[in-house]
């Protein structure tokens, strides 16, 4: 996922209109794909990024020394009304505990006609850079719980949240990020590390259950080297 990520930054970038001599904020950073860019355009120096998980916070903070990086919570954001000229949130809203309340901070945080923009994977419309593992998944095991009902991975959802947080001329597109895997295994190893509902999943599995999904996985995607063309959700509006 965190190569989808690479891929998906400098186009949220571009969509949120991050330029030179702006003052930025990361929220929800992650492994920081979103906050290299931000770097990259407006200087360590402009870029301020949160994440709640203490260990990732930490990573970033080593990774982009110079940047203002935070532990907290999206709903909770620790800094100053209108801090900042734009405030993006690449991948997370749909991971948060009050995804409302999350985008109404991340409105308060940001100066009168700054750029509030988020983005999320269009899990819901099965073009999502999971969409070919969880297609096979619902095959195998009809009452498995997916991704498809997170907030955000469906057209309008994210306008409406920017809508109801009070944001102006809220506008949504679609940005897509494409990735070559080279080999099925190289595309099928991640799923083992039981990161996130579908690693979750897969380890949940005996052997040959796992063994099982793993071979009809094989057979529904193309023979490699092949691209998978992730379609991710986004709005931008105005505080």
């Amino acid at each position: 996922m965190g190569r989808y990520a690479v891929l998906l930054a400098p186009q949220f970038a571009d969509a949120a209109g991050v330029r030179p001599g702006q003052r930025v904020l990361d929220v929800g950073c992650g492994t920081g794909a979103l906050t290299g860019e931000l770097v990259r355009r407006v200087g360590s120096d402009g870029v301020s990024a949160l994440d709640p998980s203490e260990s990732l916070s930490a990573a970033v903070r080593d990774r982009y020394p110079g940047v203002d990086v935070e532990h907290g919570s999206a709903e909770r954001l620790p800094f100053a009304d209108g801090h900042f000229d734009a405030t993006l949130a690449q991948l997370v809203v749909h991971f948060m505990s009050d995804p409302g309340a999350g985008v109404a901070e991340m409105r308060r945080v940001t100066r009168s006609d700054g750029v509030v923009a988020a983005c999320v994977w269009d899990h819901a419309g099965g073009t999502g850079p999971l969409s070919p593992f969880w297609d096979v998944v619902r095959e195998f095991d009809p009452d498995v719980t997916d991704e498809s009902g997170l907030v955000g991975s469906r057209g309008g959802d994210l306008a409406g949240l920017f809508e109801s947080a009070g944001l102006r001329e809220v506008e949504e597109t679609a940005l897509t990020a494409r990735l070559e895997h080279p080999t099925f295994e190289e595309w099928w190893e991640p799923f083992t590390f039981g990161v996130g509902p579908a690693g979750a999943f897969v380890t949940g599995l005996d052997e040959d259950r796992r063994a099982e999904l793993r071979e009809r996985c094989r057979e529904a995607l193309p023979e490699p080297p092949f691209v998978i063309a992730a379609r991710a959700w986004t709005a931008r509006g105005l505080a």
